[in-house]
């Protein structure tokens, strides 16, 4: 059952206020002499000493709090190239989620340009502004020429979600789901349906996690990715089989692992069955999986099935992962958001996995009770504990891998602090929506 109709889905984005996000000062402006320390002449106090020492932009403005979601429009969830206009709602609504999860403020950047070269140097021009960039949906392959050209001329960390995103949640998925069937990540057969973005990112996580790149067979709208055909983007052909293995449904008899980012319907029972007992099913597309989930547990009922919705167990959900490693990166003012950071923050998820799930968590979920095993395998997205597990372990890895600007000394009480830092913004902002006639 849908949890709303279309006008009210529309209503919630046009009243009482249009939009979801608005701008709103943290310093009072009421008298003269406020006046005189925000704008004119006490301003000029800020912009001399930062003029000193370009360092002090971060002590004396909102810069290291502050994210530009980037997006060209050109592949909207899974609406396609509608364009940065029709993309706008997505973008404001990232914005909602930083800040609502992590206390992050974001200016959501929507752009009309022509070529990938102009949104590079658009997003690189925008440094002195933001102290990170997050790139949205982008279309491939240009969103890897681009993350790739600004992770390397930028000083800020610059992460594509679409890409890393699901990489992150769904590789916490994986190691779990091997500890629970007794497999060795090594050792992975993994079908890769869908090399886009997310697919091609995935891929390379699994990697960095352990899986063979040989054990990986991915297939395009064309079919398998395999060395024997016609020319084919540099990322693509790094997931190049030596020959042609066949079908779909030829490659998944024995696999271990189905990643589908790609259509509905593309898997059905007899392809599962052909898979390596207990097999993890990761079906992905949205809103409607690669093969329907209780087809999936029909088919093999001790599989470790996720998807993109809330209505199943296992959801892959991007909002476990981007808000928390930007926390982390930010504060210890990253220069990048490397591998390392992110295999720290699927590990985190993986052990927060394991950890007793307190009632109120389930009852948010209408469960009585939620814990480790195939039909919870990664935290639950609104799951709060994710602040206090996943931020200090990107924080840690950042500082371990010295692209930490600003070491956090005890990371015991940062943590502690985090906790704090988000209830107060989410009281914040429960008090200002609701003047506005908004109800919880």
């Amino acid at each position: 059952m849908a949890l709303y109709t279309k006008e009210e889905a529309l209503d919630y984005h046009r009243l009482p206020r249009r939009g979801k996000v608005e701008v709103v000062p943290v310093k009072p402006c009421n008298t003269q002499k406020d006046l005189s320390l925000a704008y004119s002449p006490g301003v000029a106090e800020a912009c001399m000493a930062i003029h000193a020492d370009p360092s002090l932009v971060d002590a004396y403005t909102g810069r290291s709090n502050l994210v530009g979601v980037v997006s060209d429009g050109t592949a909207v969830l899974g609406l396609g190239n509608i364009g940065p206009k029709a993309g706008k709602p997505v973008m404001e609504g990232k914005g909602v989620l930083f800040k609502t999860f992590c206390d992050i403020d974001v200016f959501d950047i929507n752009l009309a340009v022509k070529s990938a070269d102009q949104l590079i140097e658009i997003v690189k021009a925008m440094e002195p502004t933001f102290g990170g960039i997050n790139l949205e949906d982008i279309k491939a392959p240009e969103c890897f020429y681009i993350e790739e050209t600004l992770k390397r001329e930028m000083s800020i960390p610059v992460f594509h979600d679409d890409q890393h995103g699901t990489a992150v949640i769904s590789g916490a998925g994986i190691i779990n789901a091997c500890e629970i069937t007794n497999r060795r990540i090594e050792d992975l057969k993994v079908v890769v349906v869908g090399a886009g973005a997310a697919g091609i990112a995935c891929a390379n996580f699994y990697v960095q996690l352990g899986v063979d790149r040989k054990n990986i067979f991915m297939f395009d709208s064309k079919g398998l990715i395999h060395k024997g055909r016609e020319a084919m983007n540099k990322y693509k052909a790094s997931f190049a089989q030596d020959k042609d293995h066949g079908s779909l449904a030829d490659c998944l008899k024995g696999a271990d692992c189905f990643l589908g980012l790609s259509v509905k319907d593309l898997l059905n029972k007899d392809m599962v069955q052909s898979m390596a007992k207990d097999p993890i099913i990761f079906a992905m597309a949205n809103p409607d999986p690669e093969i329907p989930y209780p087809a999936a547990k029909e088919a093999s009922p001790n599989c470790i099935m996720g998807t993109g919705r809330s209505d199943f167990p296992n959801q892959v959900n991007n909002v476990s992962g981007f808000p928390y490693i930007f926390r982390g990166a930010l504060d210890v003012q990253a220069t990048e958001i490397n591998e390392a950071m992110k295999i720290a923050a699927a590990r985190s998820l993986a052990a927060l996995a394991k950890e007793p799930v307190p009632s109120e968590i389930c009852d948010a979920y209408g469960v009585k009770e939620l814990s480790f095993g195939v039909d919870y395998v990664i935290p639950k997205p609104l799951d709060a504990r994710i602040l206090e597990w996943e931020v200090p372990a990107v924080a840690k890895a950042a500082m371990e891998t010295g692209v930490a600007r600003s070491p956090i000394a005890d990371l015991e009480a940062y943590t502690a602090s985090l906790k704090e830092r988000v209830a107060a913004s989410r009281k914040r902002i429960n008090a200002y929506v609701k003047s506005y006639g908004f109800e919880f």
